[in-house]
């Protein structure tokens, strides 16, 4: 009999493999990214062999059930993150049965997650980060590219993938916003800083031709090959700058992009709009960057305080 840490690739019963197949085609109408596609069928896939081996289709697993598989997959040596993740797609997943009336009732509804470690995340300071970029030289086409392609990701607050998605036609010099296409496809207009402009200017006045040549390219940042990044390209060739500049830690393109919010935050701008410049669906994920170090949060007391 199966247990929830089981592999391969057994077969399903019907009753499953048509649930499993219905709910892809829901997340295909609805646009979701390929990877996100993948992932809900690597951890859905894991509870029908699971429920499947005890004679138990979609339509009999009750929330019992859901926690007994929640607590195998936990004495596995899965992290709470990881029993988190699953769980919210077999959320997702009896959401969908239920819209199809397939189910009478969402069973995953009764089961709560696991609490997570909440962990902050990196933020460089406002000295780090300008030393970080004013570190990157402006000489070489791939140079160039760098500094353009760090100044955006800084400037706007940008994820690694919205980044190397970026097309020719994503900026607009005249209005000095970038349109960004984000998770689900949504799209949003966000401001971009001077020096993220000249750096933008720089790299397609000198750099991206010699990197395209006479090719037909709509990516904005590209390879020395003339192709589309992939975010692999972001973190290695970021990696490389942050040893330039010698700072400590680990430095990602996400934590660019938390820093800034952190930065936008203690410079005074509110919760909404940061949460609308970062393409966040839900405010609960942005006030993550009110939990600040609280050294900075000392002084602002101090300065702003009547009685401080």
């Amino acid at each position: 009999m199966p247990d929830a840490e089981e592999s391969g690739d057994p077969e399903l019963g019907r009753a499953w493999s048509e649930a499993l197949e219905t709910f892809d085609r829901e997340l295909s109408a609805r646009a979701v990214a390929e990877r996100t596609r993948r992932a809900y069928t690597t951890d859905l896939g894991q509870l029908a062999v699971w429920a499947d081996g005890r004679g138990m289709g979609p339509g009999r697993l009750g929330h019992r059930d859901l926690r007994h598989f929640a607590a195998q997959l936990s004495q596995g040596g899965a992290s709470k993150a990881t029993v988190a993740r699953k769980l919210a797609a077999i959320r997702s997943f009896y959401e969908a049965l239920l819209r199809n009336e397939d189910v009478a009732a969402n069973p995953a509804d009764l089961v709560s997650s696991p609490k997570r470690e909440s962990k902050l995340p990196r933020v460089l300071g406002r000295d780090e980060t300008a030393a970080l970029l004013d570190r990157i030289p402006a000489r070489t086409p791939l140079e160039l590219r760098d500094r353009a392609m760090l100044e955006l990701t800084y400037s706007c607050g940008l994820r690694a993938q919205e980044v190397i998605d970026l097309d020719i036609g994503s900026m607009d010099f005249d209005g000095e916003r970038l349109r960004v296409e984000g998770k689900g496809g949504k799209t949003r207009l966000v401001p971009v800083g001077e020096p993220a402009q000249r750096a933008l200017r720089a790299y397609l006045e000198r750099g991206r031709h010699a990197l395209v040549g006479d090719r037909e390219q709509p990516a904005l940042l590209v390879s020395k090959s003339g192709l589309r990044l992939h975010p692999s390209d972001l973190r290695r060739r970021l990696g490389l700058w942050v040893r330039e500049a010698a700072i400590a830690g680990g430095v990602s393109p996400h934590a660019l992009r938390h820093s800034f919010a952190t930065h936008m935050l203690q410079g005074g701008a509110d919760l909404r709009t940061i949460q609308e410049l970062l393409g966040h669906s839900s405010l609960s994920t942005t006030q993550i960057y009110t939990r600040v170090e609280p050294s900075w949060m000392k002084t602002q007391y101090a300065r702003s305080h009547p009685r401080a």
